[in-house]
């Protein structure tokens, strides 16, 4: 059965050749401040950044590196079986590619594949090998299996220069463990997790994500580049935050713990699910990309070449973060997004005033890195007050929690 000694969670801490893996000397010691059990186990590589001696001394048993290292001579399956979650930090491009390759000749690797606990991965390296097409399957083909991931930051990175790469915050982290093992942050000894806690504790949010797709026939449809990663990272920061978080969603991405999902396909069933959730909410994001028009006429059998081009005539969809200005309740704050592509901040601020709402997040979606489909986002945050604060170009998860910052702020003023 799962579970470390005196009923703590036992979490395996695994590290792998990274110069990042100084960081999960932090990882390791906030998890057993907050009453978890960690065994670390580092590749051989890894030892060449980090000692075994740290690990030995912080964490909640000796350090293990390989798999012929204790009396027993199945290792992996005692962590892996014994195991409440395993987390690697850094999770290198090499260490990603064995895992969703299935290797396992090592100790790390094979723990990996021999658990049927929850799995957290949080990559880090240079820039060019986070945005290299291979790593980005890999990680697509984790996900797809039901493994967290973890984005890495936009900041300094090893050899000076910036970019996406850089291992997330070690608070960040631990913070997402503890979520996944039902415990509050910061708790310090065993039991089940206590009430929300953070900025947003109580706080209820609708997010909506995802570009709807609006159907030609049966097999056809129309629809945009949105991917949906920054509305699901609002809402996992959100939940992250203490919040009580629903999502709308047209995207299938994974979604982290405490996020209440609502699949939809098309503008109508966006509108009609956010309408219907938004009455009881204190906050309403609408991050979607809600096509703006849709065929008037919908075939019922699939078009064929042979039948010759179709008159395919477009009408508008609903303005769903329109109605939500005119409707919005007392105290209710609203943020919509803009994504242009040419006179970004005056078409953002035109929407702002138009659609009545609090904030208008804007991106030129046209600039390297930001925007549909990227891991990245670079946005202007435009305030009903006037205000005007620009992000620059970091990740998903950072520009949510900036956008959340400036939701905080209006929630205490009013």
């Amino acid at each position: 059965m799962p579970g470390g000694t005196d009923a703590r969670p036992f979490v395996v801490l695994g590290v792998s050749a990274g110069i990042s893996a100084y960081k999960a000397v932090e990882v390791c010691r906030r998890l057993v401040d907050a009453g978890v059990h960690v065994a670390p186990v580092l590749t051989e590589r890894a030892t060449r950044f980090v000692g075994k001696a740290t690990f030995d001394a912080l964490g909640s048993e000796p350090t293990q590196i390989g798999l012929w290292d204790e009396a027993s001579p199945i290792p992996h399956t005692r962590l892996g079986q014994r195991a409440d979650l395993v987390v690697v930090a850094p999770a290198t491009a090499d260490l990603l590619a064995r895992y969703a390759g299935g290797f396992a000749d090592d100790l790390l690797t094979a723990t990996l594949v021999a658990t049927g606990a929850p799995v957290v991965v949080c990559p880090a390296m240079h820039t060019e090998m986070w945005e290299h097409p291979s790593v980005q399957h890999n990680l697509a083909v984790l996900s797809s299996r039901g493994v967290t991931v973890i984005p890495p930051e936009e900041g300094r990175l090893a050899g000076g220069d910036v970019g996406p790469g850089r291992l997330a915050d070690p608070a960040l982290i631990v913070e997402r463990v503890l979520d996944l093992l039902g415990r509050p942050v910061g708790a310090g000894s065993p039991g089940a997790a206590g009430p929300a806690t953070g900025d947003l504790a109580g706080i209820r949010v609708v997010v909506s994500a995802g570009g709807t797709r609006e159907p030609i026939d049966p097999v056809r449809f129309i629809t945009n580049r949105s991917s949906g990663k920054q509305g699901h990272a609002l809402a996992e920061a959100a939940a992250r935050r203490g919040a009580e978080v629903v999502l709308v969603t047209a995207s299938s991405r994974p979604v982290g713990p405490g996020v209440v999902v609502v699949p939809v396909e098309t503008a109508a069933d966006m509108e009609a699910a956010v309408l219907s959730r938004s009455d009881g909410a204190d906050v309403v994001i609408m991050a979607a990309a809600v096509a703006d028009f849709r065929p008037k006429v919908v075939h019922g059998s699939k078009l064929h070449k042979t039948d010759g081009v179709p008159d395919l005539i477009l009408e508008p969809t609903p303005d769903i973060l329109l109605e939500m200005g005119r409707r919005r309740r007392q105290g209710q704050v609203l943020v919509g997004f803009a994504a242009e592509t040419d006179r970004v901040s005056e078409r953002a601020r035109a929407k702002l005033v138009g659609k009545g709402v609090d904030l208008m997040v804007a991106n030129d979606v046209a600039a390297e890195g930001v925007g549909f489909d990227h891991d990245t986002n670079e946005v202007t945050i435009l305030g009903a007050d006037g205000s005007t604060t620009e992000v620059p170009l970091r990740g998903k998860n950072a520009v949510a929690d900036a956008v959340l910052d400036k939701v905080c702020a209006l929630l205490c003023a009013r």
